[in-house]
């Protein structure tokens, strides 16, 4: 057989020599030439355009570190817009004046609370019956002076021992009383004999403070809370020197109920009755969604118009865990409210205090 050469030149390739790279770009080739220049402009404003938020979500990404710098870049980019858009209204309600339409009010737990029954109004005949005859009348009425006894659990460490020195700091005519297996039963009649109108013990766990026992005397009532993130002022930041000797002023807030009503009579009967406003000193009670936040501040007017505070402390939290009749008895007492965990709290807009 006779074999026949054919030529094939250099610069054109045959089909079967081309690769899969070559083929592909050939297609793109093709679809520019029908798309136009429009495709052009549009490659060239996709390259400019701002990246967007992925697509995807972030738990996806294998890669730690890449995962945390996606999800900063994310909330920096929602914060930028939140600012944007605070600022942009802020504008518009400069222009608007007085014709602006009202700010709207954020949507809250605390706002969207259950309307209790036992809410009550302070200029109500029958609260003011209540005020009259209950176990704080004597001292609303300016009869008596307050005098606290401030006592703690068997062996308490350090920790507590400094909550307790520094709450008779707070709360004025208060005495610490470190206890050596003495029963309760036992301290009541003694406080009695000695015209102490408050017991309050602190109980703790692990070293921890988490109990307040809070005790009215004579008549009662005690109430039991729970204490929580307490902080000493050795561990607060930028807080201001030691309070002084001077009467502190008591804010009570939010307390709406009748049990959150009778809660707020049994704090403002710790203080004496006429602070001393040239002390500067105020102590708030904080009632929010059952939480009773403590706070111990001090004014300093910096000018005719401005006015700051500089917290002292310490600071905790309480929340209440029952409420009894008379003075202290866990086994024959009579309870007026008990905390019921899986029933009471079945509902996150239903509150109590």
């Amino acid at each position: 057989m006779d074999f026949v050469e054919v030529p094939v030149s250099e610069d054109v390739p045959s089909k079967k020599c081309k690769g899969k790279k070559e083929k592909k770009k050939e297609k793109r080739a093709e679809e520019a030439e029908e798309k136009g220049p429009e495709s052009e402009s549009a490659e060239t404003s996709s390259s400019t355009r701002p990246a967007l938020p992925p697509t995807f979500s972030l738990s996806e990404i294998k890669n730690k570190q890449r995962r945390q710098l996606m999800f900063m870049k994310l909330k920096q980019e929602k914060r930028k817009q939140k600012l944007e858009l605070r600022k942009k209204r802020r504008k518009e309600r400069e222009a608007l004046g007085d014709k602006a339409p009202p700010k709207e009010v954020p949507k809250t737990i605390e706002n969207q609370r259950v309307y209790d029954e036992t809410t009550v109004d302070p200029e109500d005949e029958e609260v003011a019956y209540d005020e009259g005859t209950d176990e704080f009348s004597a001292y609303f009425n300016k009869l008596i002076n307050p005098k606290v006894l401030i006592t703690t659990s068997d062996r308490p460490r350090g920790r507590t021992v400094r909550f307790c020195e520094q709450l008779a700091t707070v709360i004025p005519n208060a005495h610490v009383y470190y206890r050596r297996g003495l029963a309760l039963k036992r301290v009541i009649p003694q406080c009695i004999s000695r015209d102490f109108t408050y017991l309050m013990v602190i109980n703790e766990d692990r070293k921890v403070p988490n109990g307040m026992i809070l005790c009215h005397l004579p008549d009662g009532p005690t109430a039991h809370f729970k204490v929580s993130s307490v902080r000493l002022r050795k561990e607060m930041k930028r807080r201001g020197k030691d309070p002084t000797e001077h009467y502190p002023e008591v804010i009570l807030n939010n307390f709406t109920t009748r049990l959150g009503h009778s809660i707020g009579r049994l704090f403002a009967a710790l203080f004496p009755h006429d602070p001393q406003f040239q002390g500067r000193q105020v102590a708030t009670f904080h009632n929010q969604r059952d939480f009773i936040f403590f706070r111990f501040h001090r004014y300093i007017f910096r000018n005719e118009k401005k006015v700051g505070i500089q917290e002292l402390g310490p600071r905790f939290t309480l929340k209440l865990r029952s409420l009894q009749k008379g003075t202290f008895d866990s086994k024959f007492g009579e309870y007026e409210w008990v905390h019921k965990r899986h029933e009471m709290d079945s509902n996150r807009r239903k509150f109590h205090l």
